[in-house]
């Protein structure tokens, strides 16, 4: 087994097929396919089930995947840490999608004029799963809000993960048109609320505010967009809360209700003694933007 082999078995399970990765990874299909062959041999278990012209992950390819990708990241970063950073190499972010949409643009942007050598791998999702991919070294580093009873920086450091609050959200509820009456969350009348999967911090602060938890009034609808939420209030069909920046950027009518709903720190977390240039980069930079 060595990064080359684990490089080629990142590339097949992530196009889940051989010709793809191979023209991917500039290779033969045929050696490719070899590579595989020897990587399977060497382990002892086969990683990927074959039907035709169709491949997917076993089992075990599925838990080796997260292996390879560990092991492919932990090589990177030594050769960072190493170099002092002179090759640039890659660093991979997470974010939770409203601060990729209202706050990364203008950070990323001036990073990459800094340091043009580094390329940026940006990925979303709910706060929980961002957490645990960087726990588990899948990210370098996260841009999350960590829900009120996770228990701050001291839950984060259990965890092996330092931190640092970047920018302070102000979370508003936005409701249709038809609760223009309400002035607090008690008087809001429509019973369903649009929100991004479990593990989103977000949606545990709207079910709270909302008493959704234990009630069989309500329904959660799990969309995968801020623009989806918000045709949804507008259509009247559901109430979603999000913050007032990424509200800001939307073409939500006038006619739509807000209330406030408290304000959450954004929180940027790596795995303590992450010390790769590049990251460290970007850490300064942070610095400057929080105000």
């Amino acid at each position: 087994m060595d990064m080359e082999s684990l490089t080629i078995f990142c590339a097949v399970a992530s196009e889940l097929s051989v010709t793809q990765a191979a023209a991917r990874l500039g290779r033969a299909p045929s050696s490719v396919t070899t590579r595989i062959q020897q990587l399977e041999a060497d382990i002892g278990a086969e990683l990927f089930v074959r039907t035709n012209k169709r491949m997917a992950l076993t089992a075990a390819g599925e838990r080796f995947l997260e292996y390879a990708q560990r092991l492919l990241a932990l090589a990177e970063e030594a050769r960072h840490v190493v170099t002092g950073g002179r090759e640039g190499g890659t660093l991979r972010v997470g974010s939770m999608e409203s601060t990729a949409a209202s706050r990364l643009p203008a950070l990323l942007a001036a990073y990459h004029a800094r340091h043009p050598a580094t390329r940026l791998a940006l990925s979303t999702g709910p706060s929980r799963p961002l957490i645990e991919q960087v726990r588990t070294g899948l990210l370098d580093c996260a841009f999350v809000a960590l829900p009120p009873a996770f228990g701050g920086a001291a839950a984060l450091a259990e965890l092996g993960l330092a931190s640092t609050p970047v920018w302070r959200e102000e979370l508003c509820l936005l409701l249709p048109a038809s609760e223009g009456q309400a002035r607090s969350a008690m008087d809001v009348r429509t019973r369903s609320l649009a929100a991004f999967p479990q593990g989103c911090t977000y949606r545990g602060i709207a079910e709270e505010l909302l008493g959704v938890a234990g009630s069989t009034q309500w329904q959660v609808q799990e969309m995968s967009s801020y623009h989806t939420m918000i045709a949804c209030v507008a259509a009247g069909a559901c109430v979603t809360l999000l913050p007032a920046s990424v509200l800001a950027l939307s073409d939500a009518p006038a006619t739509l209700t807000t209330l406030p709903a408290g304000e959450i720190d954004t929180v940027l977390v790596w795995r303590a003694g992450f010390d790769v240039p590049a990251f460290q980069h970007l850490l300064a930079q942070v610095g400057e933007a929080a105000p």
